[in-house]
């Protein structure tokens, strides 16, 4: 990526970050393999969607809407509440990529906002889980 520009501003800025909250948040809402994760939100995604909105518009390097109104955003701490194992950070993964890939996010920032998405994801895991019988000695 550029030094010069911020992946918000890479991203598309402010139009393309609400196109990209908003469709990730219709693939959740309409695709069954999304299940677990949309039993999770609220029956009106449209707080759930301001708020990612505004958390990845300061994530990405463009205003810290988040930070303004809530304070620091203290993802975990906020996830806390919700059973959060590979399972449901795949299924959040699945509706970014596909939101990602419907909006055309152009290579290489796909890929590198994706693998960081991915960490921020596996970051919120809160639930032990077995270790697969493919590890097991």
């Amino acid at each position: 990526m550029s030094e010069e520009k911020k992946p918000y501003e890479l991203l598309g800025g402010e139009e393309v970050l609400r196109q990209l909250c908003k469709r990730f948040y219709e693939i959740m809402d309409t695709i069954p393999e999304a299940k677990g994760i949309r039993d999770m939100h609220p029956g009106n995604l449209r707080g759930s969607e301001e708020k990612l909105f505004m958390f990845l518009s300061g994530w990405l390097g463009g205003p810290g809407l988040f930070v303004e109104k809530y304070g620091h955003p203290r993802l975990r701490m906020r996830h806390f509440p919700f059973k959060i194992g590979k399972s449901e950070r795949d299924q959040w993964m699945m509706c970014m990529v596909q939101a990602f890939d419907e909006l055309n996010i152009a290579e290489p920032l796909r890929s590198e906002l994706l693998h960081s998405l991915l960490r921020l994801a596996d970051h919120m895991r809160n639930v032990e889980e077995p270790e697969s019988s493919e590890n097991a000695d």
